[in-house]
């Protein structure tokens, strides 16, 4: 959504110039990310100054980016109805001998890393604007990726960047300070009234979500995988913008790919979209081939998308046909999800994963005992949504395209929190929704498995050994730091090539190369 530079104790007169927000002393900038569907402005009393950096909202008339005098007592209501804002926004706040703070709103649609050297405080969207900050791996936060078990949390892969999470506040006077939020209260599921219309709720939420923001049906893409998720959101837009509504989707490889075809082309004969079908097929583009930028050494977050070359071909043929908005299905698992309570499963997932991981670090079994430490508290959208949501925003946000997730609305969330257990189970909800639209049988009772697992088998076999025997030659900062075990990562190789492939196990090799190859290219 924007970088920053920002120097305490320095100038905090504020101009707009050139789409930047500047100190008079050139020591502090601001630039935020120029979209149509985001917005800029600023505010001062004149000791303080609020910079807001925010997702536009519909109907409201898009705010004068040059900075604007209030008395102090207005001053305080303007950043008071900020903080209320319903989309997205960053608040940055700087007063005359004191620490700039910088803060972030719950609706996190892009990420802000943070680095900061010789008293300035560095800030982007894109980690590999910081990557001269990265200092060394973080023992705890590898071990967790390395594993699958991502926690949403201040810190990153790398020590020396920092995550501003969702609802908390960065403080900087020469040191960085987190705060972290309290936790976000929730609902739960209730007993529904006899009258109760689900589906029309369902409708609702979705409409509010989609109506939250400035959508120009003509420049907007709807992600159309197959999957309950993305099929509801995009019939529902389909329904309402009449043959605007363009699609695009990754085609699997494997078992369901005939099916997903099928359902797909279902989905689209049935309900009025836009005639354009944006398609990249996997079997052309798999992920650790070659051409991936990721492969090349270019300095790409490890937290961005694992499968890189199939999502940044899709991107780059979105951005050709002049789509300026993606939408997606993202947070439609987690909108349904079971509690703990109500999941007949209670074991801890991954507990048992050091046992099978032979490449396992000794560093990295020593950080997983304390990989819950430090973790962000609960967010009102759900940890590991944020997490992809992070995934998935660099890559559109480099093509010029904006992501929405309407899962992740506060109606949508309400709703999901709400509904009793027979309706949340196997995605009931969803299910029926897109049985309400006449849908086949195919659509709404899937037999095969659409999934990446065999596009993620086939990659590690082609093209991911070649790497893990060029890491094996070569070394990788992975073995310096402990966190990877090359006696352990040479027989999970031999193992790939010649035993059979055990998807749970073998699958997280990938998560060893993008490491590695992060590692790599952030690292001096």
């Amino acid at each position: 959504m924007l970088t920053l530079r920002l120097t305490p104790y320095s100038s905090t007169t504020w101009t707009y110039e050139g789409g930047s927000y500047l100190t008079s002393d050139l020591t502090s900038a601001v630039t935020p990310y120029q979209h149509p569907m985001v917005e800029h402005l600023s505010v001062t009393d004149g000791t303080r100054t609020l910079l807001i950096v925010r997702e536009r909202v519909a109907q409201r008339t898009v705010s004068d980016p040059r900075p604007r005098s209030l008395t102090p007592a207005m001053y305080d209501r303007a950043r008071e109805a900020a903080l209320r804002w319903p989309a997205d926004y960053v608040l940055i706040e700087s007063a005359s001998l004191l620490p700039v703070r910088i803060s972030a709103g719950a609706a996190r649609t892009t990420p802000l890393y943070l680095a900061h050297h010789d008293g300035v405080l560095h800030g982007s969207w894109d980690m590999s604007d910081l990557r001269r900050f990265a200092g060394t791996l973080s023992t705890k936060e590898a071990a967790r990726l390395l594993i699958y078990r991502p926690r949403y949390g201040s810190e990153t892969l790398f020590t020396g960047i920092r995550r501003l999470t969702e609802r908390s506040t960065a403080i900087f006077g020469g040191d960085l300070y987190l705060h972290y939020p309290e936790p976000a209260l929730h609902s739960s599921p209730r007993a529904l009234a006899p009258e109760a219309d689900v589906l029309a709720a369902f409708t609702e939420a979705m409409d509010q979500s989609l109506d939250l923001r400035p959508m120009e049906p003509e420049s907007t893409v709807f992600h159309l995988t197959g999957g309950f998720d993305s099929g509801t959101i995009a019939t529902r837009a389909a329904q309402r913008f009449p043959g605007l509504v363009d699609t695009a989707a990754l085609l699997v490889t494997g078992a369901g790919r005939e099916q997903q075809i099928r359902r797909r082309a279902d989905m689209r004969s049935m309900l009025p979209f836009g005639r354009r079908d944006h398609i990249i097929d996997c079997l052309d583009s798999p992920p650790l081939h070659p051409d991936c930028a990721r492969v090349q050494g270019q300095p790409l977050s490890p937290y961005e998308e694992p499968l890189h070359l199939p999502f940044s071909r899709l991107t780059t043929l979105l951005e050709r046909d002049g789509a300026r908005v993606v939408v997606t299905g993202l947070s439609g698992d987690e909108m349904v999800s079971l509690s703990p309570h109500e999941s007949a499963a209670t074991v801890l997932a991954n507990a048992h994963i050091t046992d099978k991981l032979p490449w396992l670090g000794p560093r990295s079994r020593a950080g997983l005992e304390f990989a819950d430490d430090g973790i962000a508290p609960p967010a009102q959208v759900n940890s590991m949504t944020l997490l992809s949501l992070e995934t998935t925003a660099p890559p559109l946000l480099r093509a010029g395209i904006w992501p929405l997730h309407p899962f992740t609305s506060p109606a949508m969330i309400r709703l999901g929190e709400e509904l009793p257990l027979y309706w949340r189970e196997f995605k009931a909800l969803q299910r029926r929704q897109l049985d309400s639209l006449g849908l086949s049988h195919d659509v709404t009772h899937p037999v095969e498995r659409e999934s990446f697992v065999w596009l993620v088998q086939h990659a590690l076999r082609t093209y991911g050994a070649p790497l893990i025997s060029g890491m094996l030659r070569h070394g990788s900062p992975l073995f310096d730091a402990g966190l990877v075990d090359p006696d352990g990562l040479r027989l999970t190789l031999r193992e790939l090539a010649n035993g059979p492939y055990d998807e749970e196990f073998h699958a997280k090799l990938l998560q060893v190369i993008n490491l590695h190859l992060a590692a790599r290219a952030f690292l001096p």
